[in-house]
C-alpha cells in the first residue's frame, strides 16, 4: 500500500532542513542541557560520567520530535531557542 501523499515531505529543501536539524540541531540541544545540567549540579563529575548514555537517549528523542513537526524551520526555531536557553543556564551556573 503507497503512502498517502499528503503526508509527505515536497520540498528537497524541506526534506536536507528537517534532517539536518534531526542531526545537527538536537544534538546541540542534547550537549547544551547535559553542560546546564551539570553547571548546576553540586558534584558535575557524576553529570560528565552519565553523560554519554544520557546524551544519546536525549539525542534520539530529539531527532524524532524534529520529523514529527510539519516545518523545517519551526524546528530550527524551537531547537535554537532551547540552545540559547540552556546556554545561559550554563553561564549563569558557571
Amino acid at each position: 500500500m503507497p503512502a498517502n501523499k499528503e503526508y509527505l515531505t515536497r520540498g528537497t529543501a524541506e526534506r536536507v532542513g528537517k534532517v539536518s536539524a534531526a542531526l545537527v540541531g538536537s544534538f546541540l540541544v542534547a550537549v547544551s542541557s547535559m553542560l546546564a545540567l551539570a553547571s548546576w549540579s553540586d558534584r558535575p563529575a557524576v553529570v560528565f560520567m552519565s553523560y554519554t548514555y544520557l546524551l544519546i537517549l536525549v539525542w534520539c528523542a530529539l531527532m524524532l520530535v524534529a520529523f514529527l513537526l510539519r516545518k523545517a524551520w519551526k524546528c530550527w526555531l524551537l531547537y535554537a531557542s532551547l540552545v540559547v536557553t540552556f546556554m545561559t543556564f550554563f553561564l549563569i551556573g558557571r
